[in-house]
């Protein structure tokens, strides 16, 4: 038959690994119960496959194109523990044949067993499907990627804030070449991809580029999309996002600015906050004396206007520059302290706009404790 029953304990097969690597061969099985006919009872034992002992075994790669194996360097692989339950090597055999798998493309870490599946697919009478084997993705010091490296998997990726089509655009494009292209939504890979411009060596992941592309998806995507995914992360955080402005405003004000979920989650905090706690630095710098007039007559503007919008606003604020001979640089800074914390968000006017008069006001006012008398 094309399959045995092989008794040899785990101490023997080591002991014969040792004694075979000491006298410089392959650490191979032996074929010790190749030709056994006995079967005695009780005995554990593994079902192992008698593979061919002579010529080669060969297949065309669709990517690393003709690979050879030698029979003689190929041992009798188990296909059945001594359990009962069936090997890796055997089970997708059997698997990928039963379902009509004529392409099988995965990591070209798989390109050893490739030779061994073969050889079960034809003992088996199974047609022999194409192999595709792409190159594996290494970290930045060219070793195999791991989680020393950082994240490693689809949902660390979506953790961390990453949207679904920067992760496919950056990978389908990490070993596949199309001219200097570089965004390719869904549609355009399902268009384009082949497997003849897929590259024969690792490629090495670079995060900032996967930055790059998920700030691009980011800018240009759909707000109502990025706020409900958006929400999630500020769930996370602790914040209600049924108090405060519209999530589909706040995401506006930012999405030209993050570059993860993450980053989007962390700066819209301030739109959510119950009382804002400023930065001592920027409330040293900005909130002085000498500029409290002028943020007085900006809260004294924004107090009676009655268009609450970005035009509106920008139109309040051109009055109090006019009357004051000050420039928005000198003014904004305090504003923006006071409303968000800190002085890095986006346009001073947005944050007036998507937090809404009410709310604006009040954090302005409050904000008058915080200048030097």
């Amino acid at each position: 038959g094309k399959a045995y029953r092989c008794y040899c304990t785990a101490e023997e097969l080591e002991a014969r690994r040792e004694a075979a690597l000491k006298s410089g061969g392959k650490p191979k099985y032996d074929g010790t119960c190749r030709e056994r006919r006995d079967q005695p009872a009780g005995v554990p034992f593994v079902v192992r496959f008698r593979s061919a002992q002579e010529g080669e075994t060969c297949f065309h790669d669709r990517i690393k194109g003709p690979i050879v194996f030698n029979n003689e360097e190929l041992d009798d692989l188990i296909i059945q523990r001594s359990d009962g339950t069936p090997i890796y090597n055997f089970v997708v055999v059997v698997d990928d044949a039963e379902m009509g798998i004529t392409l099988v493309i995965r990591g070209d870490d798989h390109i050893n067993n490739t030779p061994r599946q073969i050889l079960l697919y034809q003992a088996l009478g199974y047609a022999v499907p194409e192999f595709a084997h792409v190159p594996m993705i290494l970290g930045a010091d060219k070793t195999r990627l791991s989680k020393r490296h950082g994240a490693t998997s689809v949902m660390a990726y979506e953790e961390l804030g990453f949207l679904p089509e920067a992760l496919v655009n950056y990978l389908a494009r990490l070993g596949w070449s199309c001219g200097d292209e570089e965004i390719f939504s869904m549609a355009d890979l399902i268009e384009k991809f082949t497997l003849d411009n897929v590259g024969k060596s690792a490629g090495v992941f670079n995060p900032e580029k996967l930055l790059w592309l998920n700030a691009h998806y980011i800018k240009t995507g759909d707000r109502q999309r990025l706020a409900a995914l958006l929400q999630r992360h500020l769930v996370a955080k602790g914040i209600d996002t049924n108090n405060g402005p519209n999530l589909e405003a706040v995401v506006k004000t930012l999405q030209e600015r993050a570059r993860t979920l993450v980053e989007m989650a962390d700066g819209a905090v301030f739109y959510y906050a119950k009382e804002i706690i400023a930065d001592p630095e920027a409330v040293a710098k900005w909130c002085t004396a000498e500029a409290r007039p002028g943020y007085e007559a900006v809260l004294s503007a924004l107090t009676a206007c009655n268009d609450f919008t970005h035009a509106g606003i920008e139109s309040a604020f051109a009055g109090v520059m006019s009357a004051t001979g000050l420039k928005l640089g000198k003014l904004a800074p305090a504003v923006r302290v006071t409303l968000t914390g800190s002085t890095a968000s986006p346009s001073v006017y947005e944050v007036l706009e998507t937090l809404g008069q009410e709310r604006s006001l009040e954090r302005l006012r409050n904000g008058l404790k915080l200048f030097a008398a």
